[in-house]
Parts: structure tokens; sequence; C-alpha cells
């Protein structure tokens, strides 16, 4: 098994390898990649939003449902909140773009806390549905709120400052690669590569820092509270206190995904933010193996990539995207890359899900008769 053989490698391997993903990150946007994985799609539009915007949200949502085992069907609010910080203060004030991100992670953070204090003593399915009515009341406030143009949104968002004019040069290897003439630090309405990278700097920042989480005290109660809240409980873990301080990490990632996203978009509408999106990000992080970055990461480019590389089939495309979630999800319902830990929790039975409620089937133990042993 692959997470198996990828524990046993020393640093340096692992150090080997971070490097080259990153170098093979940073040359998506070629053309010669687009020609196959988005014929009919801008393909650096796309690799920032959805492909990267739903990786980053799938990075904070793993914090709370994958590390905690809360489940969390508002997510989209954190989104909504990150991207209408962006709208008002940048808009209405001025503010530059990096100010904003900061702000916009704190409110976001902030919002977390607010959600989960009153409710995070809930478990499972009534956690699930006042998560869910938090998603809906973001949208629903925003559509109705003057101050914010309701339904009409808000428009003329500013782009973050640009770093420099560099332009690559029509040149092996960036003509070879089709990356030649791109401006990968100028922030403007056309062009959308300097925006993927952006989105890339993000999402490397987020996943050093859920990943150090992991490996912290932290990360060892989000652990034992997923599989058992009470057990955890009782062996001295303030089980409230952390599962709110995943909802608020969970939700600090959510909003700056929706900073930088809006910060692109230019203008943003309370549409931009519905239910579905929670679902498709929640279903993104079980399907790639809750609980393992590598995993969430490689759910979340699947559905974002997939409806888009089979656009040709017209209205049908949704048809083919959800039969193979259906597929997935019946011949690997742990997931594409579930981590050693999860692996072995939904061989027990669990699930690994702990308090959300979605146990599977696993193997049954018959214990033998007293007089039998």
């Amino acid at each position: 098994m692959f997470s198996t053989w990828w524990a046993k490698q020393p640093g340096y391997m692992r150090w080997i390898v971070y490097v080259l993903l990153i170098i093979g990150a940073i040359l998506l946007p070629s053309e010669s990649v687009a020609n196959f994985m988005s014929p009919d799609t801008d393909w650096p539009t796309l690799l920032f939003f959805p492909i990267g915007g739903y990786i980053l949200l799938a990075i904070g949502l793993n914090v709370v449902v994958g590390y905690a085992g809360l489940l969390d069907l508002g997510y989209v609010a954190f989104f909504a909140i990150g991207g209408y910080t962006m709208a008002i203060f940048g808009t209405k004030y001025g503010w530059n773009f990096w100010e904003i991100l900061v702000v916009g992670i704190v409110l976001s953070a902030l919002s977390g806390v607010v959600l989960g204090g009153p409710t995070l003593r809930l478990r499972g399915d009534y956690l699930a549905i006042v998560t869910l009515g938090f998603g809906e009341i973001v949208r629903i406030t925003a559509n109705n709120t003057d101050y914010v143009n309701g339904p009409n949104g808000i428009g003329g968002i500013p782009h973050p400052p640009s770093f420099s004019e560099y332009t690559t040069p029509d040149s092996f290897p960036f003509s070879t690669l089709g990356l030649a003439g791109v401006q990968p630090f100028k922030f403007g309405t056309l062009g959308a590569h300097s925006y993927y990278y952006l989105m890339l700097a993000v999402i490397i920042v987020a996943i050093i820092f859920c990943k150090r989480l992991e490996r912290s005290r932290v990360g060892r109660a989000w652990a034992s509270i997923r599989e058992d809240e009470d057990a955890a409980e009782l062996m001295g873990v303030p089980t409230f206190k952390f599962k709110l301080a995943s909802f608020a990490i969970g939700a600090a990632i959510g909003g700056a995904t929706g900073v930088v996203y809006a910060a692109q978009a230019v203008s943003i509408i309370p549409t931009n933010f519905p239910f579905i999106l929670s679902a498709t990000i929640l279903a993104a992080v079980v399907m790639g193996g809750s609980g393992n970055i590598p995993g969430v990461m490689v759910g979340a480019f699947l559905v974002a990539w997939i409806p888009e590389r089979v656009r040709f089939l017209g209205e049908y495309r949704i048809l083919v995207f959800g039969a193979v979630l259906v597929l997935l999800m019946v011949f690997r319902p742990e997931g594409l890359l579930p981590s050693r830990q999860r692996k072995a929790e939904f061989e027990e039975g669990g699930g690994g899900m702990g308090s959300m409620g979605a146990e599977v089937g696993g193997k049954t133990v018959v214990a033998e008769p007293e007089a039998s042993r």
C-alpha cells in the first residue's frame, strides 16, 4: 500500500517528492496539459476555480470532518464570509488585498467560533442540520441586505496588487511547455495564470499548517474525539475546546478561499454560495479519503475536473459524474487515498467517521459460548 511505503521513506526522499510535486503544480497550466485535461474550457481559469478553490476548501473541511469527525453541511458559509469581506473592504473602504486576506481569515474564524459555541454540544445528524441552517442563513441574509446590494451582489472588486511586470520569455523551455508570455506576478482582468499561482501558494501554506496540526497534540486530540468522544472526555481531553478549534481553523481556511476567489471574480452575488457547494466539497473529502490531505486533494480535483472534462456530453455530463461517484463509493468506501489509521477504522466496521453517523459494515466478530472455551 502506498501509505505504508511512504511512511518508510527517509526525510530527504520525502522532500524530493515535495519539490517535484510543487514544480509539477507550477507547470500544470501549460498548453500541452490543457489539450487533454480541458479541451472545451480555459485550463488556467479552471485550475484556479473550481479545481484550486475546491482543493483549498476540501483541505479546510477536512480539518472538521476528517480530523475531528464533525459533520458540517454549511461550510459554504465561511467561503461566503471571506468573499464578502473582500468585496466590502475592497470596494467601500479601499483596503489592500493582503490586509483584507488577514481580516477575512480572522472574521471567518470568529464566525466558526460563533457557530460552534452553541452547537458543538450536538452530535451527528443534529449538528449537520444546524450547520446546514447556518449556511442558508448567511446566503439569505446576503440576499436580503441592502448594504451588500442584495441579490445584485457587489461588483468592481479590486484585484491584488501586482508584484512585477515580469513576463516569461518566448524561448525554450517556456515555449515548449506552452507557458511563454505568461506574467505570473501581475494580477489583472485578463489571464488566470497569476491567480492560479496565488491560489497554489495559499494551498501550500494551508497544507503545511494542517500537517503540523495533525502531528501535534491538537491532532491527537482530534483523532481521539473522532474515534470515541465519550472515551476521550473520560481520559481528560477537553473535547468541546478542541472541537471549537477545528471549526475555527476550518472556517479560517474557507474564508481565505473566499477572499482569493472574490479578488479574481471581480463581482459576487449570493447565488455563488449555494448549499450544493457544501455537499460537493463534503463528497470530495469523503471520496478522496477523509483525514488524509493527499486523498482529499485528489477527491477535490476529480470532483471539479470530471464535469468539465465530459462537457461535450452536454446535460448528461452530470449523470456521468454522479455515476463515477457512486462507483467509487461502492468499490472504495474508505476513499481513494485513505490514511492507514482511517483504513484500519473502516476494516473494524466503525467507518472512521466518529460522531458523523456514517458507520459502515465491517467484519462481524461472533463471541464463542463460554462453555466451549
